[in-house]
């Protein structure tokens, strides 16, 4: 069970959510001096952050996402000592296999660009591709793009860190505490009202992923993101024991695989195509045969492997697929919203750097020199309203 506490009275800034981008960025924010309250409307990492396994990566073909996952990577091998856990970090690599000379072309600006920001990806053969994943079909691609330093990390084991790190930085973190409304009160403050009791603070930041439309839609902030449903299977163990793979994606059809457990099993999964916004998480078996196909394609051998079942979460998509982060203007009475949410996808990968981002927003020092975090003003909201629209390539 979480440790549930009081509502306080007052903070200098309320978090809402309790998943990986809600207690990174409280907890950037409480080592940072500020007196924060986090408030979750259930347990800590029960919604999109309850996934099995989360993939780390900086392999993107935006500049801005390339950074956040730099970043991101630099602070998940640091998180054994600060915050202070061990998150089950495995640098395996991630490998993008491309069915398309167009495809390897398209990765091969973006592996230019990712090498001038100091990221160690390459193109390889498919011959080369095979050699770290044996399983990938030898007639199915062009190419393929590896980066040896991405890999994954256990989702709930970083949420655990980064909500223990905020407590210990003097942060309350408040659990089956959901927000229900917020008002404006005095002192240019906002006042965050929960079943539990109501918090007043001259700024919050909403950081709750699928749910977060709802809840800017409390404060009078339009927040596009949309819940959709993604699944994941699992195959028995296999024989023989798979070896350490790395994380592998087809970037045609977005079917994905990597180790599960030192049994042998492997995770596979794929976004589908045409799923229907809406907040369900149940685990449909109807998919499988269809996720079987992808396999058949990516990797012949495991289209027939015995799945044991499986997991579905949320997604929290935003219409260019690409991540909110910044502040609304005008909020009431002076006070101050922020945001970090929509991140299609991303958000494991790129919560330890947008905490520290959000940290600097919040500060006032994003922009400047004294600015610790990755600058993230093209991820503003405000950008659909000014119709531009983000095109990173490499979603899953």
């Amino acid at each position: 069970m979480e440790r549930t506490q009081a509502v306080p009275p007052q903070a200098d800034v309320v978090v809402v959510g309790g998943g990986v981008m809600g207690t990174s960025v409280a907890f950037h924010l409480a080592e940072a001096g500020a007196d924060v309250v986090l408030l979750e409307s259930g347990e800590l990492g029960r919604g999109s952050s309850g996934k099995p396994l989360g993939g780390v990566r900086a392999q993107f073909s935006d500049p801005a996402n390339v950074a956040l996952g730099h970043r991101s990577l630099e602070l998940f091998e640091e998180f054994r000592r600060r915050p202070g856990s061990d998150v089950g970090l495995r640098q395996t690599g991630y490998l993008f296999v491309l069915p398309t000379d167009d495809d390897v072309a398209l990765f091969g600006r973006s592996v230019a660009m990712q090498r001038e920001l100091g990221v160690d990806s390459r193109l390889l053969t498919v011959a080369e591709a095979r050699r770290l994943n044996p399983y990938l079909s030898a007639t199915t691609y062009a190419g393929a793009a590896y980066a040896p330093r991405d890999g994954w990390a256990r989702p709930a084991a970083v949420v655990a860190g980064y909500a223990d790190g905020a407590r210990r930085c003097g942060a309350s973190v408040v659990t089956s505490a959901p927000v229900t409304a917020v008002e404006p009160a005095p002192g240019g403050r906002l006042a965050v009202v929960t079943p539990r009791g109501a918090v007043a603070a001259p700024a919050v930041v909403v950081c709750a992923g699928a749910w977060s439309r709802a809840v800017g839609a409390l404060a009078d902030v339009d927040l596009p993101v949309d819940p959709v449903r993604r699944q994941i299977a699992f195959t028995g163990p296999l024989e023989p024991v798979p070896p350490a793979l790395p994380f592998t994606i087809d970037f045609g059809t977005t079917f994905y695989l990597h180790n599960a457990d030192a049994r042998g099993s492997l995770l596979l999964g794929a976004s589908e195509p045409d799923t229907p916004v809406g907040f369900d998480t149940t685990y449909d078996r109807a998919w499988e045969p269809w996720l079987r196909e992808l396999a058949a394609r990516a990797t012949p051998a495991l289209a027939d492997a015995p799945l044991t079942g499986g997991w579905a979460g949320l997604y929290e998509l935003t219409p260019d697929h690409d991540a909110l982060i910044g502040e609304a203007p005008g909020a009431p009475g002076g006070a101050r919203v922020l945001y970090a949410c929509g991140f299609s996808g991303h958000g494991f990968l790129q919560a330890p750097a947008v905490g520290e981002a959000v940290a600097d927003l919040y500060l006032g020092r994003a922009g400047t020199p004294a600015a610790r975090g990755v600058d993230v003003s093209a991820f503003d909201a405000g950008r659909f309203g000014a119709r531009r629209t983000r095109t990173e390539a490499n979603i899953i």
